[in-house]
């Protein structure tokens, strides 16, 4: 990555004090975003995150679902749901919490088309709140000129080697959902983290119609 690209990471200092796990939120530009906010990660954390991934894209086939455990540590969800989190779907993330590991979610289900972020998806803000954890939101960009929708590999800035791309990884303050609150003002705060580091965002979100509460 480094010869393709050049990073700058700032907030880690929001981790400090933590002990986990908590869920992590960002917006997702690339397959790149995976790798590059693992590596941002410090290492106790990064040792310890595993990655939502949506269960009919990665887990559809055998290969593929066995690549993206044993490469990314992901673990599935289904993104067809309302929520972004369906009913029965929780429990291994119970026990991922239990041993005192984080999750990484992909708020908006899918990745961008044209490096705008798209409503955010409310199962985030069920999971922190149904296990009691912050959500740390992570803002990505670059990664989708490095690494565009539809290619499996990196791309050089303007087709050669030379100037890399500029990617920066923002984390931001922890955001603890509050007794009652909906899930739709919690990633509404995500979404003003995201705007606020720049990013063009959707208001709103689809935590309007999903369920009050999910049992895993």
């Amino acid at each position: 990555m480094d010869l393709y690209t050049r990073r700058r990471v700032a907030g880690r200092e929001h981790l400090e004090g933590h002990a986990g796990p908590v869920v992590f939120v960002a917006n997702h530009n690339s397959h790149m975003d995976t790798p590059v906010m693992l590596r941002a990660l410090p290492g106790r954390w990064r040792r310890r995150t595993a990655v939502a991934a949506a269960a009919d894209y990665f887990y559809a086939k055998r290969r593929n679902a066995l690549s993206a455990s044993l490469v990314f540590g992901t673990v599935p969800l289904d993104r067809n749901s309302g929520a972004g989190v369906g009913p029965g779907q929780t429990g291994h993330l119970d026990r991922l919490f239990a041993d005192g590991g984080s999750l990484l979610i992909f708020a908006e289900g899918t990745r961008s088309r044209d490096g705008k972020v798209a409503r955010l998806r409310s199962g985030a803000a069920l999971v922190a709140a149904e296990h009691g954890l912050p959500i740390v939101p992570i803002y990505v960009s670059g990664t989708g000129e490095a690494m565009p929708r539809g290619r499996h590999w990196m791309v050089f800035k303007n087709g050669r080697p030379g100037p890399r791309h500029a990617i920066e990884i923002r984390f931001g303050e922890p955001i603890r959902p509050r007794a009652g609150e909906p899930p739709s003002e919690v990633m509404e705060r995500v979404r003003l983290f995201l705007a606020e580091s720049g990013a063009t965002t959707e208001p709103g979100s689809d935590a309007a119609d999903a369920p009050s509460h999910q049992h895993a």
